[in-house]
């Protein structure tokens, strides 16, 4: 336990991302941003601020094996600390990490077996 107020690594520190299936992701990109002015790119995605918002194809595996509508993405501040705690609570916890430009990404279930997303930033994201 970390002393003085100091609250150990491998927590949450904000949403990275809230992303969603969609029937037909360029159409319903194309709605968020002709409609309500979301600025959204070729690739069906829009930053908001340090937040992603990503419409993803129906059929998509990202979102894990179970069918899901929706997901979650949290930053985290150290990522192996927080699967460890995750685990250490007997959690699922995926055994893949990807890593690209972006950060380091893995998944995990919550206790109602809803999979979400961790993000730990690449430095200056």
């Amino acid at each position: 336990m970390a002393g003085d107020g100091e609250q150990q690594p491998g927590h949450i520190t904000g949403i990275g991302g809230v992303f969603f299936r969609a029937k037909d992701r360029e159409r319903l990109a194309n709605w968020y941003r002709t409609v309500l002015g979301l600025p959204v790119t070729d690739a069906a995605t829009a930053q908001l601020g340090p937040t992603v918002w990503a419409a993803f194809d129906r059929e998509t595996a990202y979102f894990g094996p179970s069918y899901p509508t929706y997901m979650i993405n949290y930053r985290v501040d150290d990522l192996d600390a927080a699967l460890q705690r995750l685990r250490n609570d007997g959690m699922h916890v995926a055994p893949e990490i990807d890593e690209d430009d972006y950060g380091r990404f893995a998944w995990a279930t919550d206790p109602e077996g809803n999979r979400f997303e961790l993000w730990q930033p690449a430095p200056g994201r």
